[in-house]
């Protein structure tokens, strides 16, 4: 049985026991149904003992992932061998041996600062540093998440004692399962170029690489196009993508990550409804600022203080929230 410090997913076929709360799959001879359909799973709080059950889609069940999911992406290119192999044929270049300094990395520069967390971070024997991450939700905001990514990986080196001359060359690398950029390529790389002479190169060792899974166009090697068709969903073509598609089934069979894959989607849920929830707060607050301004006519000071009571603020928060709607 797995268990995090605050989850424990329970397996519907089995019985197991909790601090002597015993959780019961439904047979016919139970009392209490906690498994009402496919798709159904069971998380038990282990803080106060309370089941909680997520719905999730077909396509987000265990049996049903495949290499598109960033779960299972991220565990395939824990792989050496097969991670060495997806860059090369993607990038076409050589690779002496990759390193992996951690498994989806976070960068988290400051305490105050927004924390990033990368699915797949590695450097190869010349000191390159690579991100690679599969996504599948379109997403206007890519080509600054790409420039904040390659931001912060020149931060968490110089924070490691580099200047600025040792930075090292990064690549980030986005499998999209879609067409970010609308013009039907393969492959869409991009570097700092000089717009007044198109053959000068800024050089500041940064490349921004956006796959397409759903290409038709451009100049891209036959292995590189079997990869993104499997990613798409296509069956395996080569020797390569075969062993890519071995490896898939390998991490499925690991009820460990089975479970870790299952609590990580608890703790995403569960960090959207807080969302939702803070969502419903500031709506509220925004609400009553404009109660307590316009038509009961408070000052600015006397609204901070009936803020701070009403929702359990301390002042300096309670503060900032009028600020933002005391117009």
């Amino acid at each position: 049985m797995y268990q995090d410090r605050k989850y424990c997913f329970i397996e519907l076929r089995l019985i197991h026991f909790i601090n002597n709360v015993t959780i019961k799959h439904k047979d016919g001879q139970h009392k209490e149904k906690i498994y009402t359909g496919k798709g159904i799973f069971i998380i038990v709080d282990l803080r106060n003992k309370n089941k909680i059950n997520i719905t999730i889609s077909e396509d987000e069940l265990w049996e049903n992932l495949k290499i598109s999911n960033d779960f299972i992406f991220a565990k395939v290119m824990r792989n050496p061998e097969l991670c060495k192999g997806l860059l090369e044929r993607l990038l076409d270049i050589s690779i002496d041996h990759i390193e992996y300094p951690e498994e989806q990395k976070t960068i988290d520069i400051a305490k105050d600062s927004k924390s990033i967390r990368l699915d797949v971070y590695l450097k190869d024997g010349k000191g390159t540093v690579y991100n690679v991450e599969i996504q599948t939700t379109s997403n206007k905001n890519l080509p600054r998440r790409t420039r904040y990514y390659a931001g912060m990986i020149d931060l968490n080196e110089i924070e490691k004692g580099a200047d600025y001359s040792g930075l090292p060359q990064s690549f980030v690398i986005f499998i999209c399962t879609f067409d970010a950029f609308g013009k039907d390529r393969w492959k869409y790389t991009f570097q700092n170029v000089c717009m007044e002479d198109k053959k000068l190169f800024l050089n500041d060792g940064t490349v921004k690489v956006f796959f397409n899974t759903t290409g038709t166009k451009g100049r891209i090697n036959k292995d590189a196009k079997n990869i993104l068709k499997f990613i798409e969903g296509s069956a395996a073509e080569d020797n390569f993508t075969g062993k890519l598609a071995q490896e898939v089934i390998k991490i499925k069979e690991n009820k460990e990550w089975q479970v870790e894959y299952m609590t990580l989607m608890m703790r995403e849920r569960e960090k959207y409804n807080e969302g939702r929830t803070e969502g419903r707060i500031e709506g509220r607050i925004e609400g009553v600022v404009s109660i307590y301004k316009e038509e009961m006519g408070l000052s600015f000071n006397e609204t901070v203080s009936r803020i701070a009571v009403k929702f359990n603020l301390p002042l300096y928060e309670a503060e900032e929230n009028v600020k933002k709607y005391w117009i």
